[in-house]
C-alpha cells in the first residue's frame, strides 16, 4: 500500500484465515486514510473505516448491482484528492455483487488515466469466482496475495499449539479459541467454516446440479483423507452420484475453496497424471477431525486413526505451502508407493510418512528413485525428520529455495 498504485491488490483465501484482520493491520501500519466496505452483510454493504473527515457519511446501497461500489469509489476519489498521503479503498467479499469486475475495471482505468493516488484492495473467499472475473476483466490490473490455512508455526505462535494439537485441530485461527470445548469447536468448524464455504462460496457462485451429492462427497472425502480412491469406488459409496466427470468437477470445486484436494498421481506425463485415481487430502485437518466421532484424546489413542491424521497433516501442509511452480503429487506403481512427490520444474522430492501402525517397506522409495532420480528422498516421522520440523518449513525448502 505504500507504493504508487499501479495494481489492484487482490487478497484471497479460505474463510477465517485472517484476510480482513491482516488488511486492517496493514492499514494501521501504513497510516494512510482508508474506507472499508463489505458486501458480506446480507442485502446491504456495511461500512467501516477511517475517512479523513468525520462528517463523511457512507450510504449502504443494495449489493444487487454495483451501485455501492461506484458510490464508495467516487467518495474515495474525493478523499484521495484531498489527502497528501493518498487514500485506500477496501472492497471485501466483492464477489457477492453481480458483474462487479466490469464496474471495477472502468473505475480503475479512469483513475490510472488521471494518476489518482487511490489504492484499491479487493478481498474474497470465493476463490474460483474471483479468479474467473479477474482473468476475464481485470487481466494485468491486479497483484494476487493468497492466504492459506495456518501453519504449525503460526498456530503455535498465536495460540500456543503443540504438534499434536495442530495435527488434530488443524490450522483454523477462527476456531482456535474453542479448542478447550471440543463440541463448540466442532460445531463452529462444520457450520462457520465448512457449511459457509459450501453454501456461500461455492453453491451461491457456481452452478452445481446436485448440492446434496456435493456435500456428501465432501464428508466422504474427509473420511477418506490420505487414501487413493478411484472415482468408480466413490460412485459406489455415494447416492445419486451421476458419473465420474461430475465427481471430478466437484472435487475441483472443493479444492478451489480450500476444503478437499484430489492429489494427482505423478507419472512423468500429463496424460497419465490426469487419468489417474486421486489421492484425497483435506487442506485442513480440522475438517477430518470435525467430521469424525473422535475426540482429541480418543484420536491420539487410536494409532491407525492418528496415523491418518498425521499423513493428512503432512499432505495439507504441502498443499498449503506449495507456491509458484511447486506442485504436489503421489506415486504408485504396482505394489510400490510414495506418499507425496513434490515437483518444482524438473526437480523432484519424494516424501514418505511413517506414522500409526502402518508398516511399509522401503521398496516404494527405491523404485521411485530408480525411475525418476529425485533430488531428495525424505522420511517424515519414525527415525526420519521429526514431524514438528517438517511442518515448520514450506515445501520449497526441500528444493533449497529461500
Amino acid at each position: 500500500m505504500r507504493e504508487v498504485p499501479r495494481s489492484i491488490i487482490y487478497v484471497s483465501g479460505p474463510r477465517q484465515t485472517g484476510k480482513t484482520t491482516a488488511t486492517r493491520q496493514a492499514l494501521a501500519k501504513v497510516d494512510i486514510p482508508y474506507r472499508y466496505c463489505s458486501a458480506d452483510a446480507g442485502e446491504e454493504a456495511a461500512f467501516l473505516g477511517m475517512p479523513p473527515s468525520r462528517d463523511t457519511e457512507i450510504a449502504s446501497p443494495s449489493i444487487r448491482d454495483g451501485s455501492w461500489i461506484v458510490q464508495n469509489w467516487h467518495r474515495s476519489r474525493i478523499d484521495a484528492r484531498r489527502s497528501e498521503r493518498g487514500f485506500v479503498l477496501v472492497l471485501d467479499e466483492i464477489q457477492n455483487t453481480p458483474d462487479w469486475s466490469s464496474t471495477v475495471k472502468g473505475l480503475w482505468d479512469a483513475d490510472r488515466f488521471e494518476d489518482l493516488p487511490l489504492r484499491v484492495v479487493i478481498l474474497g473467499s470465493a476463490h474460483l469466482r474471483l479468479q474467473s472475473s479477474l482473468r476475464e476483466s481485470l487481466a494485468g490490473r491486479f497483484e494476487p496475495l493468497h492466504f492459506t490455512h495456518w501453519s504449525l508455526a503460526e498456530m503455535s505462535e498465536a495460540f500456543g499449539f503443540d504438534t499434536d494439537s495442530y495435527v488434530y485441530f488443524g490450522g483454523s485461527p477462527g476456531a482456535a479459541r474453542l479448542v478447550h470445548d471440543e463440541e463448540r469447536w466442532r460445531r463452529y468448524v462444520l457450520s462457520s467454516l465448512v457449511e459457509a464455504a459450501i453454501e456461500r462460496d461455492i453453491l451461491a457462485m457456481t452452478r452445481v446440479r446436485k448440492p446434496a451429492l456435493f456435500k456428501q462427497l465432501l464428508e466422504l472425502g474427509c473420511e477418506l483423507s490420505g487414501q487413493t480412491v478411484s472415482f468408480n469406488k466413490l460412485l459406489g459409496q455415494l447416492q445419486d452420484a451421476g458419473n465420474t466427470t461430475t465427481l471430478a468437477r466437484y472435487i475441483d470445486l472443493l479444492s478451489t475453496a480450500g476444503l478437499l484436494s484430489g492429489i494427482e498421481k505423478y507419472a512423468g506425463s500429463r496424460i497419465s497424471i490426469k487419468a489417474s485415481s486421486p489421492k484425497l487430502n483435506v487442506y485442513n485437518t480440522a475438517y477430518l477431525s470435525a467430521f469424525s466421532d473422535y475426540s482429541f484424546v480418543d484420536a491420539k489413542a487410536d494409532r491407525v486413526f492418528w496415523g491418518r491424521l498425521v499423513e493428512s497433516a503432512v499432505g495439507a501442509h504441502l498443499l498449503n505451502s506449495s507456491t509458484g511452480n511447486t506442485r504436489v503429487y503421489y506415486w504408485r506403481q504396482g505394489n510400490s508407493e510414495v506418499d507425496f512427490v513434490l515437483r518444482s520444474g524438473p526437480r523432484l522430492v519424494a516424501i514418505e510418512v511413517k506414522s500409526g501402525t502402518r508398516v511399509r517397506s522401503a521398496r516404494g522409495m527405491k523404485d521411485f528413485a530408480s525411475r525418476y532420480s529425485p533430488l531428495k528422498c525424505l522420511v517424515v516421522g519414525a527415525d526420519g525428520i521429526p514431524l514438528s520440523d517438517f511442518l515448520s518449513v514450506p515445501a520449497r525448502h526441500w528444493f533449497g529455495d529461500t
